[in-house]
């Protein structure tokens, strides 16, 4: 008799079989799941966010961004009068 194999799963093994991306509603302090995936684009560097690391975005404009940067910089491009 064969023992069926634990699937054990870090947090870099999990990206590997990506379910694809998550469509999102983006609410003050929270977002609501629209399409489940496992992660949401940047919306100014492309760049993969997995959902567990998303810690900015922008409810105006309903995109997500990778850090504080790309948050700033899509800022200053919809509110150019505010740009130092």
């Amino acid at each position: 008799m064969k023992r069926a194999a634990k699937a054990v799963m870090n947090r870099f093994e999990r990206n590997i079989g990506l379910k694809g991306e998550a469509k999102l509603r983006y609410l003050d302090g929270e977002v609501q799941v629209l399409t489940p995936g496992d992660f949401v684009r940047c919306a100014v560097t492309g760049r993969t966010i997995p959902l567990e690391d998303l810690r900015y975005w922008s409810v105006e404009l309903q995109e997500a961004y990778v850090d504080a940067a790309a948050s700033l910089k899509r800022y200053h491009e919809i509110h150019p009068a505010t740009a130092a």
